[in-house]
C-alpha cells in the first residue's frame, strides 16, 4: 500500500502540470482540481502513444517527463499552487460525513490495489501488453503473437507510462486512481448539491454507490473504469450544459470522448453528444471548432497508426479497408474465428447453436442467461421500460432525454457486436441512479446510503467470497481480498505462481505457463509470452504459425501458412 501510495502523489501531481498546461493549449479555464488530474492522464496517453510509434516507454520517456513536468510547474508555479490551493479549501469545505467517506473509501481503494489481481483479461493481454510496450513500444503484427494483444488499449498505453517498470514490477494499479479521482469529483458535486439542490449534481454526486460493483476491477488496469469515471462525467457536463453550450465545455466534452473512445472504441456512440451540442448551439460552436477538430484528428491519426502497426489495418479487428493492410496482418481465417468467437460469446453458445436461432431466439436466450449476465441483462431492458416514465415525471429534459437515446443506441450496437453487459455498464449505473434519485433526494438519507455503501466494499476487501452462485466464468470465482503482507508493497501484476517453458517453433522461441489452465493465458510469462494450447490449435486448426520477422523482437511477427505436409 505504502508503495503504491507514493506512486499515485508523483502521478497526481504530473497530471496536474500536464493537465494545467493542456489546459492552457486548449483554452479551457478550467479550475477543478479533478478536472486537470483527469486532462493530465490524457495529456500523457497522446505524448506515450507518440513516443511508442518509435521506441519504448521505459526510463527515457520517465527523463523526458520529468523535465516537462519540471518545466511546466516552474513555468507556472502560482496558478498551479492555487489549484492546489482550491483543493484543499473545496475539501476542507465538505461536512464530516462527506470528509470520512473520502478517507476511508481512498483506504479501501489502495488497499484493493495492492491485493490479488482479479480481472482475468489481466492474465490473457494486459500484462503482456504494457510489457511490450515498456520494452519496446508499438510492436510490428504483435497480434499475430497473440490476438488479443492487438487491442492495445489507449489505457494500457497511460498504464506504461505510470508502472515504472525500470523501479519496480508490482505497480499495476492505475484504474484504482482512477476510480478514486471520480469519487473525489462525485463528492464535491454532491456537496453543491446540498447547497444548489440541482439534481444533475445528485447523479454525478451518488456515482460512489458504483464503487460496490467496480471495486474488484481496479487491482488490475481494467480499461472499463476509466469509461465508468468518465462517462458520468461527460453525462454531467452535458446535462448541465445542454441548453447553452460555451465553447470552453464544448472543447472539454471533445477531449473526454476521445479519450474514452481512445480507450475502448465500444463507447464510439459518445461521437452524438458533440453532434447534438453543435445542432442546439450553432451560432455560438461553429466558429470554434478549430480546436477540436485538430484534437480528434490527432487522436484518429494515432489510432490508426498504432493499429497500422500492432495489427497491419487501420482498425482492429476489421477488414473494412483491406486495401491498407500489410504482409504482417493477421490472416482472414484467424481474424474470422475472433469474429465468429465474438459473436456468440455475449450469448454462451456455440457457433453451431448462434446459426440455428433466430434473432429473438437468441435475444430470450441473453434474457435468460444465469447468474451476474442474466442479472444486468434483465436491468438493461428493465431501465429501457422504466427510464422514459420517469424522465416523463420527474425531469422532463430534452437533455436527460438525448441520454436514453444514446442508451439505445449503444445497445443496439452491442447486439450487433457482442451483447456483453459490461460494455453497457456505464448506462446502467447512471440510469440506475437516475431511478434512484426519483425516489431519494432527502439529504440525511443519502449520506446513509454512501455510508452504508462502504460496508459490502469493506466486506468484499476483506472477506472471502466464492463467486460460483453468481458468475458465469470458472477463471473469475474467487474474489481477491487484502492481505496485511502487501501493507507497504504491492501483490505481484498476476494472480498465478506459474512456471514458463521455453518453447521453439520454427524461428520463435516463446515462453509457455505450465500452470495456468486458460487457452489465452500469457500471464507475467518473460516476452515473448503465448500459451502452447493456443499456437497448437492454430497451427492445427488454420495451418498457422506466428513467425519472428527478423531476429531482433522489436522487429515484430509475421502468420506464416504452412504447408499441409508441414
Amino acid at each position: 500500500m505504502i508503495l503504491i501510495i507514493l506512486s499515485w502523489i508523483y502521478i497526481l501531481f504530473t497530471t496536474i502540470n500536464l493537465g494545467f498546461g493542456f489546459d492552457k493549449i486548449i483554452g479551457l479555464k478550467n479550475k477543478n482540481f479533478i478536472l486537470s488530474s483527469i486532462l493530465g492522464l490524457f495529456s500523457v496517453t497522446i505524448i506515450a502513444s507518440i513516443w511508442a510509434i518509435f521506441g519504448r516507454i521505459n526510463i527515457e520517456f520517465h527523463l523526458f517527463l520529468l523535465i516537462v513536468n519540471g518545466l511546466l510547474y516552474f513555468k507556472f508555479n502560482k496558478e498551479i499552487v492555487a489549484l492546489y490551493k482550491l483543493f484543499t479549501s473545496d475539501f476542507k469545505q465538505l461536512e464530516s460525513v462527506l470528509k470520512f467517506f473520502l478517507i476511508a473509501i481512498s483506504i479501501f481503494i489502495i488497499a484493493q490495489c495492492a491485493s490479488i489481481p482479479y480481472v482475468i483479461d489481466n492474465e490473457s493481454y494486459y500484462i503482456q501488453t504494457i510489457k511490450w510496450i515498456n520494452e519496446y513500444g508499438f510492436v510490428k503484427g504483435i497480434v499475430n503473437l497473440h490476438f488479443f494483444l492487438g487491442q492495445t488499449s489507449g489505457w494500457h498505453i497511460t498504464q506504461s507510462a505510470f508502472n515504472f517498470s525500470f523501479l519496480y514490477p508490482n505497480f499495476n494499479d492505475l484504474s484504482g486512481f482512477c476510480l478514486l479521482l471520480g469519487n473525489f469529483f462525485a463528492i464535491q458535486k454532491l456537496h453543491e448539491f446540498h447547497e444548489n439542490d440541482n439534481k444533475n449534481y445528485l447523479l454525478i454526486g451518488l456515482f460512489p454507490l458504483s464503487n460496490i460493483f467496480l471495486f474488484q476491477f481496479i487491482s488490475a488496469p481494467s480499461p472499463d473504469i476509466p469509461v465508468y469515471v468518465v462517462s458520468f462525467i461527460i453525462f454531467f457536463y452535458f446535462l448541465e450544459n445542454f441548453k447553452k453550450t460555451s465553447v470552453e465545455i464544448f472543447n472539454l466534452l471533445i477531449i473526454l470522448i476521445l479519450f474514452i473512445i481512445y480507450i475502448k472504441n465500444t463507447t464510439v456512440t459518445f461521437v452524438v453528444i458533440p453532434i447534438i451540442l453543435l445542432v442546439f448551439n450553432f451560432k455560438v460552436l461553429s466558429r470554434n471548432l478549430v480546436k477540436p477538430f485538430v484534437l480528434a484528428t490527432l487522436i484518429m491519426v494515432l489510432f490508426i497508426t498504432k493499429n497500422m502497426i500492432i495489427c497491419g489495418s487501420p482498425i482492429f479487428p476489421s477488414k473494412l479497408f483491406g486495401v491498407f493492410s500489410t504482409d504482417y496482418a493477421i490472416p482472414d481465417s484467424i481474424e474470422n474465428f475472433y469474429y465468429d468467437q465474438l459473436k456468440y460469446y455475449g450469448y454462451f453458445v456455440d457457433l453451431q447453436q448462434y446459426n440455428s436461432m433466430s434473432a429473438f431466439d437468441l435475444f430470450l436466450r441473453w434474457l435468460s442467461l444465469p447468474k451476474l449476465n442474466g442479472l444486468f441483462n434483465k436491468i438493461s431492458i428493465l431501465l429501457l421500460l422504466i427510464v422514459p416514465v420517469l424522465i416523463y415525471k420527474f425531469q422532463n429534459k430534452k437533455g436527460i432525454w438525448m441520454l436514453y437515446g444514446i442508451m439505445i443506441l449503444q445497445l443496439l450496437l452491442l447486439f450487433a457486436t457482442s451483447p456483453q453487459y459490461r460494455f453497457f455498464m456505464n448506462f446502467i449505473l447512471f440510469f440506475s441512479i437516475f431511478c434512484l434519485i426519483c425516489i431519494v433526494q432527502n439529504k440525511k438519507t443519502i449520506n446513509s446510503l454512501l455510508i452504508l455503501s462502504l460496508l459490502p466494499t469493506m466486506l468484499i476487501l476483506f472477506v472471502p467470497i466464492n463467486l460460483n452462485r453468481f458468475s458465469n466464468y470458472k477463471f473469475m470465482m474467487e474474489l481477491s481480498n487484502f492481505s496485511i503482507e502487501n501493507s507497504i508493497f504491492p501483490y505481484k501484476n498476476t494472480k498465478y505462481n506459474s512456471d514458463f517453458e521455453t518453447i521453439k517453433n520454427g524461428n520463435l522461441n516463446y515462453h509457455s505457463p505450465t500452470a495456468i489452465d486458460f487457452f489465452w493465458a500469457s500471464g507475467d510469462g518473460k516476452l515473448p509470452a503465448v500459451n502452447k494450447q493456443q499456437i497448437d490449435y492454430f497451427q492445427k486448426y488454420f495451418n498457422i504459425v506466428p513467425q519472428m520477422r527478423t531476429n531482433d523482437l522489436k522487429d515484430g511477427f509475421y502468420a506464416k501458412k504452412l504447408l499441409s505436409n508441414d
